[in-house]
């Protein structure tokens, strides 16, 4: 009876080391299910490292320049009359805002900052599409692996700069460019590992709940970074990156890629079941039966629809969120909440409240979206809420800290709502499009495109802040609202069609419903 579970073995050279441990010690194969929770658990924390290392730098910024806090509050973009006197407490407060390092302490400082955001963004939007198309000809676990340990490796160098008293602008600017281009090796490769797992039933709601690690990342990496500041800046950059080196070594161990690679079939539960959604309900995204397949080309994965818009979209929706993710607390340590200023300690512990509502944001907009059947409508609609939330958290988001943390967690949700929904389902939908004809080598490579485009945006918002924040913050967050506007105009051609594809539908069923009493 023990030869059922024998056939594992052929196949062993190809599972991973931790895989092949557990079913030693079970003296069994894993089931079906357990790979995919293995998968889901896998995943998640490994872009949530990603994020956490990325999200470092943030709240690092606000110890390295210190300076400029907001003095604005006269200007003509200023929007309310409480803008209109200067705190009582002063602005010059050494004790909360320390004194910086150089270069980034000088009158340049927040501009340099910004350069650094930049380079780190271009190089990771210009990698994201190179990482799309090598991940979908290599083992994605391999390609992780290297990706984290990447990261780990780059993050930490810049916190090394702390006790090598490095003050060469030049340094930070290459090492963030590096850890650039080793972070886009993650988005492409989990989502396709994912996509190889998982069906598309409920596929908005699943990897609106899986895309937390986003949000949650962004959370892990202000707490961490914000705790350790005190220690010294370094400390808040070398930490996360031991974070995701040592969770990019448990994906080598644990990651299976796809179930051909471990030889895992469906339960016979699953494979009984009636399949009245289709048969892509209950079945993986990609199969395998397609692996002979050349690999979807890069112009190719252009031309499906759908891919245009919504990576065009996503630009607009990634300026706004990585602006709050590279400059929410910095913005929020240099102006006045009730009349005082807040440490850099608290500022960032209170930014992760606007990722909070993002974790929000992401799990409701993947619900409505599979409620309604229609991505479209559903991440133009949250991006369309998102401007009035941008001008309520900025007109009155200094008056109480009460109003303040209200107003970021609903910016937060309308923000991040659609960016996590075009990220995950949108990508995933799109990648097996009927118009690919079951080609499996082709997820990584459009999600690469979305997101990739998406992060040319991401590039472009916290560049322009950078410069523009040295004048007026309520400038930037009318770039802020302006780029929220494009990005949903940009989906008005499908929400159209998403319309008119519901108004047929519910015509089609009147007619139906109607026909018995015409023969009768």
């Amino acid at each position: 009876m023990g030869s059922i579970a024998e056939p594992a073995p052929e196949v062993n050279y190809s599972k991973p080391l931790g895989i092949r441990f557990i079913e030693y010690i079970k003296r069994s194969s894993i089931s079906y299910k357990t790979h995919q929770a293995i998968v889901l658990i896998v995943t998640f924390f490994a872009y949530l490292t990603y994020h956490a290392t990325r999200k470092t730098t943030s709240v690092v910024k606000s110890a390295l320049d210190p300076q400029s806090p907001d003095l604005d509050l006269k200007s003509p973009f200023s929007w309310t009359r409480a803008y209109s006197h200067k705190p009582l407490e002063s602005t010059r407060n050494s004790w909360v805002l320390g004194a910086g390092w150089a270069p980034f302490n000088g009158a340049d400082g927040t501009a340099l900052l910004g350069q650094l955001d930049v380079a780190f963004l271009f190089v990771y939007a210009v990698g994201m599409f190179f990482s799309g198309h090598a991940g979908d000809r290599m083992d994605l676990r391999i390609f992780l692996t290297i990706g984290m340990v990447g990261t780990g490796l780059f993050t930490a160098l810049f916190g090394i700069g702390y006790w090598a008293n490095v003050h060469l602008f030049y340094y930070y600017l290459i090492v963030q460019m590096l850890a650039g281009l080793f972070q886009s090796t993650g988005w492409p490769s989990v989502v396709a590992v994912v996509g190889n797992w998982f069906g598309k039933k409920k596929r908005g709601l699943i990897m609106g709940i899986w895309n937390a690690h986003t949000s949650l990342g962004n959370i892990t990496g202000s707490v961490v970074a914000s705790i350790l500041l005190k220690y010294g800046w370094g400390w808040s950059m070398v930490v996360p990156g031991l974070g995701i080196t040592f969770v990019g070594i448990v994906l080598f161990l644990f990651l299976p890629v796809s179930p051909e690679s471990v030889g895992a079939s469906m339960d016979d539960d699953e494979l009984l079941s009636p399949r009245k959604e289709g048969e892509e309900v209950t079945e993986p995204l990609l199969r395998a039966k397609s692996d002979d397949k050349d690999a979807v080309g890069f112009l190719e994965a252009w031309r499906i629809p759908g891919v245009a818009p919504f990576a065009l979209c996503l630009f607009f929706a990634k300026l706004v969120a990585y602006t709050f993710l590279y400059w929410l607390p910095f913005y929020i340590s240099h102006t006045a909440i009730e009349g005082r200023y807040l440490s850099n300690e608290e500022s960032g512990n209170l930014s992760t409240l606007f990722d909070v509502g993002g974790v929000v944001g992401g799990i409701l907009a993947g619900h409505i979206s599979d409620r309604l059947g229609a991505r479209a409508i559903t991440a133009a609609s949250f991006m369309y809420c998102a401007i009035p939330a941008l001008f309520f958290y900025r007109s009155y988001g200094h008056v109480s800290m009460t109003l303040n943390i209200i107003l970021m967690l609903i910016t937060g949700m309308f923000v991040n709502g659609p960016y996590a929904l075009i990220t995950t389902a949108v990508s995933a939908d799109l990648g097996t499009h009927s118009s690919l004809k079951g080609n499996s080598k082709a997820l990584a490579t459009v999600t690469a495109i979305i997101d990739g485009t998406g992060s040319i945006g991401a590039a472009i918002g916290p560049l322009l802040t950078g410069y523009i924040s040295t004048k007026s913050w309520s400038a930037v967050f009318t770039m802020l609202m302006g780029a929220a506007l494009i990005a949903g105009l940009l989906l008005t051609r499908l929400v159209v069609a998403e319309v008119a594809a519901k108004i047929q539908g519910l015509r089609s069923e009147l007619t139906r419903s109607r026909s018995p009493e015409t023969e009768v």
